[in-house]
């Protein structure tokens, strides 16, 4: 049995800078642009710039990394109770984005180190000065307290004014600003009990009911006249339950999987949660039968035939599998993640034409999203009869993942075995001076 399950196509690596896993999907991808797209434009930052990263972590949270990026969790996204919800966290982190609040704090720590430097050398002076080492003990102590409560004073102050841009940004916007309130309340229903013991002077946020209560008064004040017929979030609704439902499937253990859709409900979404699940626990037979089904209901969904595709795959089915991915591919704009999956299928049917189109899929997928699963695919490809391509596209994957010395050997390797004049010996060389 295939053990190659579809969120291979959304496949998962090492984010380094915070220890966590990025997952890559297009339904996801392209639902969470279809609600910021009109944040972006009311912020002004022009098509494509703004990069959404989805991370494989069960917390309820968000934060942007300086430039352009968001990073969203999966347990917001599970969570979340609605579309408008979800616009205004994502409305938040953008005000933080725009107000260069990653900048400005990195600023403060560097001027709050400093004067706990000068602070500390003042506590050294007075042990000298007075010949008794007690004498600055208190000083040296409280030291690094001042700074640390400083610092929490400033986040906390970024905090509420990443909220007022956020709402801002969202009128700007014309979106509903009832999704602060939304996402403000449920996260007082999951922390309130716990921060009623916290002193508020302690943490890096204002208290949960400190920003409802701002952003209510803030959105009374502004006398806020808004027209559903304008509103995006509201027609995603529908695509956002089965998002969800494809993470639920995918993420959580099949048996709570069945807790949160049993059989007896038979929506879209929860046949989708369990199609996902039986196909993970290698019911491959139930799995087909509940995304049949879904084509059935919805025979334009692109993302029915790529579960379907991904179902085949582990069946062995491969003349069936390609079926499904082309489909899917028709039906899809730009999905870099199923032309790699289809470009997998194709490395080990080998019909004649098999390897050159799925070197090409690779290619394109690799323009608008570079994955190392991609790379590795690619690599695939090339295999055996072109081993100086092969070794390259490794060095790639290898690069990609953070192994850096297996990145320079095969990318050594390429060098040895490619044309001066090939692009890929090229690329190797850059792979091999990275430090």
């Amino acid at each position: 049995m295939r053990k190659i399950f579809a969120f291979l196509l959304a496949v998962m690596f090492a984010l380094p800078s915070f220890a966590a896993s990025q997952i890559n999907d297009t339904e996801t991808e392209k639902l969470l642009s279809e609600l910021i797209a009109p944040l972006a434009k009311a912020a002004s930052i022009p098509d494509g710039r703004l990069k959404i990263h989805i991370v494989d972590d069960d917390d309820f949270n968000a934060f942007v990394s300086g430039g352009e990026d968001v990073y969203i969790y999966t347990g917001l996204l599970k969570q979340i109770k609605s579309t408008s919800a979800l616009q205004a966290v994502i409305a938040h982190e953008m005000g933080h984005m725009l107000g260069g609040h990653m900048t400005q704090i990195a600023d403060r720590m560097s001027a709050e180190m400093k004067r706990t430097m000068l602070i500390q050398a003042l506590g050294i002076g007075l042990m000298v000065a007075g010949g008794n080492p007690s004498l600055g003990a208190g000083v040296l102590a409280g030291s690094s307290g001042v700074a640390q409560q400083s610092l929490l004073a400033f986040t906390r102050d970024e905090e509420r004014i990443a909220d007022s841009m956020g709402l801002d940004l969202m009128i700007s916007a014309k979106q509903n600003t009832d999704g602060f309130v939304t996402v403000f309340e449920q996260m007082q229903e999951q922390t309130g009990v716990m921060e009623a013991k916290i002193n508020p002077n302690r943490i890096n946020h204002p208290l949960t009911a400190e920003r409802l209560n701002n952003i209510k008064a803030q959105i009374k004040q502004k006398n806020i006249k808004y027209n559903q017929s304008n509103n995006i979030a509201s027609s995603k609704s529908g695509e956002y339950e089965l998002v969800r439902a494809k993470l639920i499937g995918y993420l959580d253990t099949p048996k709570y999987v069945l807790e949160k859709y049993p059989y007896v409900d038979k929506s879209d979404k929860a046949l989708y949660a369990r199609a996902i699940a039986n196909m993970r626990n290698g019911n491959l037979d139930a799995a087909k039968m509940g995304t049949q089904t879904l084509i059935a209901r919805q025979p334009d969904n692109p993302f029915f035939y790529e579960l379907l595709g991904d179902i085949e795959y582990q069946f062995g089915h491969y003349d069936d599998s390609v079926t499904a991915y082309e489909k899917s591919l028709s039906l899809s704009k730009n999905a870099p993640q199923i032309q790699t999956a289809l470009a997998l299928v194709l490395t080990e049917r080998r019909k004649p034409n098999d390897i050159q189109r799925a070197i090409e899929l690779c290619k394109s997928s690799l323009l608008n999203e570079p994955t190392a699963f991609t790379y590795w695919v690619l690599a695939r490809a090339y295999g055996e009869e072109d081993t100086g391509r092969n070794a390259w596209a490794m060095a790639e994957y290898y690069h990609m993942i953070g192994k850096k010395d297996k990145a320079k050997k095969y990318a050594k390797t390429a060098q040895k075995r490619l044309k001066k004049t090939d692009p890929e010996y090229i690329k190797a060389g850059d792979l091999m001076q990275i430090k």
